[in-house]
């Protein structure tokens, strides 16, 4: 009887635990949201953040809290995301480097993407553009890659942080081209770009929708973007292919993840909400003025996502041995 007693309080915790998590998944959100970014404030992440989470509150009626935690190229953000409870209340909003490269990078084990986070979709996707401060010399790519050539060369490139989308590119040119400088990592775009501004570096690989307001004031020099074709906002600015670099075209994606173990069906609410966001006119006005597009997935096309743009750059960082150090 004893035992009988026993296997049947397990089965009505089991059922009840069940109906718990159930009554939970429905009732998701009742309280804040929160956007955990890997950069400081200012930056494209944080932006993409910011237009999404104010449309987000809209739909769910209750906040979604942009929570910038910088530092370690976005280890810090995404090992806090990775760690939280898979409730939906927290989630990360991450780009390439955080997601895909820092832990290789940095060589720390701090989670793996395909096994601590799950996709839920993709917000944006923004070319970069190759940005020199008004004071240098140079006009055109070939102008940078001969200074880059000399042997007592003193060029020094800002780095949002190791393993961004920003410094593999810089990485890439190096290679491609046999040109060196010193690359300067910063905790974040906004710091990288307020040294590029004042002088204390020379250039940058930016996200166009940082970039082009300086741009456009004459406070930078574009050189070349990295899209496939020129851009209807940089009309005279060629492509890195336009400038020998054939074949090569990259863009900086934003996307959200949650907790591996979040209710399947709190992830489908997700996403079914932010690709019916990023469709909306105003929405996809907001980052088309950034410069970036707006394009939501599902999970499973924003997985496959991942996987072709992880298999296409780890073996690029394995190769060429970068890391943080």
């Amino acid at each position: 009887m004893k035992f009988r007693a026993l296997i049947c309080g397990a089965m009505f915790a089991t059922a009840f635990g069940a109906l718990a998590s159930a009554q939970a998944q429905d009732t998701w959100p009742d309280k804040p949201v929160r956007l955990v970014v890997p950069y400081p404030p200012g930056g494209n992440v944080d932006g993409a953040a910011r237009i999404v989470s104010e449309r987000l509150q809209q739909v769910f009626k209750q906040p979604f809290l942009v929570d910038n935690r910088p530092g370690a190229g976005g280890m810090i953000a995404g090992e806090y995301v990775a760690k939280s409870a898979p409730d939906g209340y927290t989630l990360f909003m991450s780009a390439n480097g955080p997601l895909l490269f820092s832990p290789l990078i940095f060589k720390r084990d701090v989670y793996d993407w395909k096994k601590d986070f799950v996709p839920i979709s993709s917000v944006s996707f923004t070319p970069l553009v190759l940005q020199v401060h008004p004071s240098t010399p140079y006009k055109t790519v070939a102008d940078l890659i001969a200074a880059g050539k000399k042997p007592s060369n003193t060029l020094t490139m800002a780095s949002p942080g190791a393993g961004t989308q920003n410094h593999l590119v810089s990485e890439y040119l190096q290679r491609a081209s046999g040109a060196h400088w010193v690359t300067v990592h910063y905790k974040g775009n906004a710091p990288a770009t307020t040294d590029l501004l004042g002088g204390q570096v020379q250039f940058n690989f930016d996200q166009l929708s940082v970039a082009l307001p300086f741009i456009q004031q004459g406070k930078t020099r574009a050189l070349a973007v990295t899209s496939p074709q020129r851009l209807a906002q940089l009309p005279d600015v060629p492509t890195l292919q336009e400038s020998g670099f054939k074949d090569f075209s990259t863009e900086t994606f934003t996307g959200i993840l949650a907790p591996k173990g979040t209710p399947a069906a709190i992830v489908a609410r997700l996403s079914d909400a932010l690709q019916k966001i990023l469709l909306e006119k105003d929405v996809q006005k907001k980052f088309e003025n950034l410069g970036a597009e707006a394009r939501g997935s599902t999970p499973e096309h924003f997985k496959q996502f991942l996987t072709k743009e992880d298999d296409r750059w780890t073996p690029v960082i394995k190769q060429s041995n970068i890391t943080a150090e």
